[in-house]
Order: structure tokens, then C-alpha cells, then sequence
């Protein structure tokens, strides 16, 4: 039998991979290193950049220098910091719920598993103009819910305290089906061993939940958890929409800013600045996660 060189192996793959590579290099690489140059410089992005009209002015790390300098970074990183706070834990708790919910074995369960996942399909405008309506203080619907138990509701998206709050109910809303539906999929792959195992020693429904159902799914619950800590960096269509970055700016986060920097102000260059900041930062987060399953995820299961 003719043995294939090892250069022709991969002359061969490097011909398949050819589309896909090609996608890649003039879709992402090449943007993402034009990007990177243009963080450098004072372009506006209105002028075209080519050798007759003058390229961007070079202004070093001045980009750079502004933003980590400057209040707004550390207080658009604190809004956004309030959100992952509240935003995680609830979504966890929330996702974990409805999958258990989901995965017990009744009549038409097929059916609300279709319908906790409706809200994932939805767009994001028509969901954040949903919530706007339902979390408005002179007719919506949570505050008039409140106020049949006697609690004055908040102002919600109008007050400074509680527009952060908003916009994770309608971010849990949005993504719980999401969620649900992966620790539907690490519920279903848990031998049922394990909870009759737990039963003959005389474990409860909590300890069986806590001792058994949560170690297991410990790596649904990291690779969550990872996701999670992405989007919330990455909030924007909810707060343009919902909040505008206001009330007083109580909701201004990352990638709202690089928006208005870019599109609004026209500081493309420090948009773009912006940008890798961000990136650094999600790199940064998502290293520290995964040096640090291994105190709590388990594999091995």
C-alpha cells in the first residue's frame, strides 16, 4: 500500500480549509489587525483612509492612556460589574430550575420546552420594548402586580438604582430557555445510579440535589458560567433600547460606549482602543475561570 507523505496530508487539508480560511482572514483577522492599528490613531472614521487624503495621525498609547485614565472607564466597569453580580447567580438559579422542571417525566413536557425556548428566538428589540412597557412606573404591569400586595413599586428604567435591575429581568427572561435547555441536556446524562445509590443511604430530595445533581452538572454549570461572564461584557442591544445608557448613566457599559465613541462622536480610533480593553479583560476573566475549575469542576463523575 503507498504511504502518503506527510506534506501532501497537508497539502490536501490546507485545499479544504481553503474557504473556510479565506472567510477567516478577510472577515476577522484582517479586520480585527486593521482595528488594532486604527486604536493608535485619531481617524474619525469619516475620512477615507488612503495615501491621497492623509492616513490617521499616530498618537501612540495617548487612546489608551485616556480611557484608563479617565472616570468614565471605571464607572461604566462598575455598572457592568453591578450586572454580572446580579445577572449570574440569577440566571444559574433560574436555569437550573427550569431544567429540572423541564426534565421530569409528565404529559406535553415536549411542549413547554418549546415554549421556554420562545423567548430565546425573540428579537432582542421586541423583547426590550416588552420589558420597558411591563417595568413602567405609571402602567406597567410588575408595578400594578405590587401594588395588589400593597409595595410601591420602583421607578425602574427611571431611577438610578433599579435601571440595572431591569435589564437583568429582561436578560434572564431572554436567555433562561437557553440555559435550561443545556442543563436539560447534562440532567439527561446523569446515571440514575447515582440518585438510587443516595436513596438507599437515606438522602432527601436536597441532599440528593446538593450531593449528587450538582457535582454532576458541575461542568454544564462552568461552561455556563464562562458564557455568562462573556455576555455580560458584551451588554448593549437591551440597554440602548431600554435605557439609552441612562438614567444618569447608571447603565452605561462597555460596549455602549465603544458605540457612541464610534458612531456618535466619531472617535474611532478610541472606540477602537476601547475595544481591545474590553477584550483584555474578557481574556483576562475567562483565564482566571479556567485556572480555577479545577477546584470545583468535575470530570471524572
Amino acid at each position: 500500500m503507498p504511504r502518503v507523505s506527510k506534506h501532501n496530508g497537508w497539502f490536501a487539508a490546507i485545499w479544504f480549509l481553503l474557504p473556510c480560511l479565506t472567510g477567516l482572514i478577510l472577515f476577522n483577522l484582517i479586520p480585527v489587525a486593521g482595528a488594532f492599528t486604527l486604536s493608535f490613531t485619531d481617524w474619525d472614521g469619516l475620512k477615507p483612509i488612503a495615501p491621497k487624503d492623509g492616513v490617521p495621525a499616530f498618537v501612540g498609547l495617548d487612546n489608551y492612556a485616556s480611557i484608563l485614565g479617565g472616570d468614565e472607564f471605571w464607572r461604566v466597569l462598575r455598572n457592568t460589574a453591578v450586572y454580572i453580580v446580579l445577572y449570574i447567580p440569577l440566571i444559574l438559579i433560574a436555569s437550573i430550575a427550569a431544567a429540572m422542571l423541564l426534565h421530569r417525566p409528565y404529559r406535553g413536557v415536549s411542549v413547554y420546552r418549546v415554549l421556554f425556548y420562545i423567548p430565546v428566538l425573540t428579537s432582542w428589540v421586541a423583547g426590550a420594548l416588552i420589558f420597558k412597557s411591563i417595568l413602567s412606573p405609571e402602567y406597567g404591569g410588575v408595578n400594578d402586580l405590587l401594588n395588589q400586595f400593597g409595595i410601591k413599586g420602583p421607578g425602574w428604567l427611571y431611577d438610578p438604582n433599579w435601571a440595572m435591575p431591569g435589564i437583568v429581568l429582561a436578560s434572564i427572561w431572554k436567555d433562561m430557555g437557553f440555559f435550561a435547555l443545556i442543563f436539560l441536556g447534562g440532567l439527561q446524562g446523569i446515571d440514575s445510579s447515582y440518585y438510587e445509590a443516595a436513596k438507599i443511604d437515606g438522602a432527601g430530595p436536597w441532599r440528593r440535589f446538593r450531593h449528587v445533581t450538582l457535582p454532576l452538572l458541575s461542568p454544564i454549570t462552568f461552561f455556563v458560567t464562562v458564557i455568562c461572564l462573556i455576555f455580560s461584557f458584551q451588554l448593549f442591544p437591551q440597554v440602548m433600547i431600554m435605557t439609552d445608557g441612562g438614567p444618569h448613566g447608571a447603565t452605561q457599559v462597555m460596549v455602549e460606549r465603544i458605540y457612541r465613541y464610534a458612531f456618535s462622536y466619531f472617535k474611532m480610533g478610541y472606540a477602537s482602543a476601547f475595544s481591545f480593553i474590553l477584550f483584555a479583560i474578557i481574556f483576562l476573566f475567562t483565564w482566571l475561570q479556567l485556572k480555577l475549575q479545577k477546584k470545583w469542576v468535575h470530570y471524572d463523575a
